[in-house]
């Protein structure tokens, strides 16, 4: 129900310019932090695991398992391609 000194207006006002902010604040560039600096930190938390459920440890040590794996894999298969396509 509206109040009639019109502080919904103002208080939806107020949580929109809030919500503007914070994704003003989300999407900026930090002053003094680089986008590799960022980039790097992401995919430390993702080789981490910092997505999983930190109370299942088995899902969140198979996270870290397979992504561990799968650089691996990815160094391995880089490697030969390499060697295939110089040799």
């Amino acid at each position: 129900m509206a109040k009639p000194d019109g502080t919904d207006k103002q208080d939806e006002r107020e949580r929109e310019a809030r919500k503007a902010l914070e994704r003003v604040h989300r999407d900026s560039e930090v002053v003094g932090q680089s986008s590799l600096v960022r980039a790097a930190g992401r995919a430390r938390e993702h080789m981490a695991g910092a997505d999983a459920d930190p109370e299942d440890k088995a899902e969140l040590w198979g996270k870290r398992v397979g992504r561990a794996l799968s650089v691996v894999a990815f160094v391995a298969l880089a490697i030969w391609l390499i060697g295939y396509l110089l040799g």
